[in-house]
């Protein structure tokens, strides 16, 4: 475990992100870091008819004091019904959202109280669909600096270009003549509209 590359708990996680899941067997995703603003823990980025949209999960936490990430709560369920409304718009017309759909909803139906359960469920299922099985342990003490390839940092909206690893491969998008491809969305972008295949994309995404 002390070897295996860090991640951070990501909602529906982009093409960057799950390249790693699917080239490293074994992860370790860090439960007790300080929780962060503005980080894919609780945001996912699709393509939508107007562009880029963010749909972000509303959490609590407690005012003037730092929480680790296995504390935070989902502030309700109303954000469901309006991010999976916003995933049948977007999805609804691309090749593959009818075969995964049944196994989705229920992600946006089911109550959760904390972000790194409902972000740890999501991560299994979308794993699963992919087709990769990567060993994703969670932590039991903040991770320190150590020898491990360290990825907390790297995969993150404002460090987008810092991961030389990772390049991102274009693939088909149901709004590409309209906005061009749209690089490392998450990776509902990937699986609505490549299925089988994203694998592949996944694989020539990572750079060794």
């Amino acid at each position: 475990m002390d070897n295996n590359p860090i991640i951070t708990s990501a909602y529906a996680g982009n093409v960057q992100l799950y390249s790693k899941l699917a080239h490293y067997p074994a992860l370790v995703v860090d439960w007790f870091q300080h929780y962060e603003k503005q980080t894919f823990r609780n945001r996912c980025q699709i393509a939508s008819a107007g562009g880029v949209m963010d749909l972000i999960i509303p959490i609590t936490k407690e005012k003037g004091s730092k929480t680790i990430d296995k504390d935070i709560k989902i502030a309700n369920d109303n954000w469901q019904k309006i991010h999976w409304g916003a995933l049948e718009a977007a999805y609804r017309q691309s090749p593959f959202f009818m075969y995964y759909e049944d196994d989705i909803k229920p992600f946006y139906t089911q109550h959760y109280t904390y972000l790194v359960d409902f972000n740890m469920a999501l991560q299994d299922c979308l794993c699963n669909l992919l087709a990769i099985a990567p060993n994703l342990t969670p932590s039991t003490q903040y991770v320190e600096n150590s020898t491990a390839l360290d990825l907390r940092h790297s995969i993150h909206p404002k460090h987008a270009n810092t991961d030389t690893h990772f390049v991102p491969v274009p693939y088909y998008q149901v709004f590409e003549q309209k906005h061009g491809f749209l690089p490392n969305l998450s990776v509902f972008d990937l699986l609505f509209n490549m299925g089988p295949e994203s694998i592949l994309v996944l694989q020539k995404s990572f750079v060794p």
